[in-house]
């Protein structure tokens, strides 16, 4: 791996920076405000004794829905050892987070919570790259939830992309949290693998999207690729 200053159009600085994406998406992301790498201006790697690998970025980020750019500090440390550990992550990006989205989350948790039946929905997007207005939250949803995979999973060698919610269902809950069994499709850029999990998440707009459980599913040789995953 590269050290000092990083070619930041070139995989290392990119991969890096892909990581902070999955990192906001995670903590901050929503059925109403997504993150995405736009651009990366700069970046530099060193290693940190026996810690590990540590980038410092400058990136520009995207919220997808509002098309607002901001650009951002970041620093990424891919942790060394046995077992493979989450990247640690640190950004900046102040002004993008300020976006309020509360009434319209609050909006959509209770027309989500009083319908009649339980919501579902499936290929999305489907093999044409279209998505129904009224299933877009529930893309993002899965978006969301995805995050938290892609950066458990995330590595030096890896460069994850959500590629699509093969099904999403809405679980009955009695509690103050949205519950949902989904199956997703996750691009391995570097392998070109397309790669299957099965989540179960919560979401509500105090605590977020937050994922209880996440479980790898065997390769599936037959799958067609799905759409959109660049």
């Amino acid at each position: 791996m590269a050290t000092g200053e990083l070619n930041p159009n070139h995989y290392p600085a990119r991969r890096a920076a892909k990581v902070v994406q999955h990192y906001l998406n995670t903590h901050y992301g929503s059925p109403f405000r997504l993150f995405g790498l736009h651009n990366v201006q700069s970046g530099n790697a060193e290693d940190v004794a026996d810690s590990g690998r540590k980038y410092q970025l400058e990136i520009s980020v995207q919220e997808i829905i509002s098309n607002t750019t901001e650009n951002c500090s970041a620093e990424v440390l891919f942790l060394r050892g046995d077992q493979q550990h989450s990247p640690q992550v640190q950004v900046s990006c102040a002004e993008l987070l300020k976006s309020n989205t509360a009434a319209q989350e609050e909006a959509l948790f209770q027309k989500y919570k009083m319908n009649q039946s339980l919501l579902s929905a499936q290929n999305l997007p489907d093999s044409y790259g279209h998505i129904e207005p009224d299933n877009k939250p529930l893309w993002h949803l899965g978006i969301v939830a995805s995050s938290s995979v892609m950066l458990k999973e995330s590595t030096e060698n890896t460069l994850f992309n959500m590629a699509q919610v093969a099904h999403i269902t809405q679980l009955a809950t009695e509690n103050e949290q949205l519950k949902f069994d989904c199956h997703i499709l996750l691009h391995e850029m570097v392998s070109q693998e397309i790669i299957h999990w099965k989540l179960l998440f919560t979401w509500s707009p105090p605590e977020g999207v937050k994922v209880l459980q996440m479980e790898q599913l065997p390769h599936c040789h037959h799958c067609e690729k799905p759409p959109n995953t660049n």
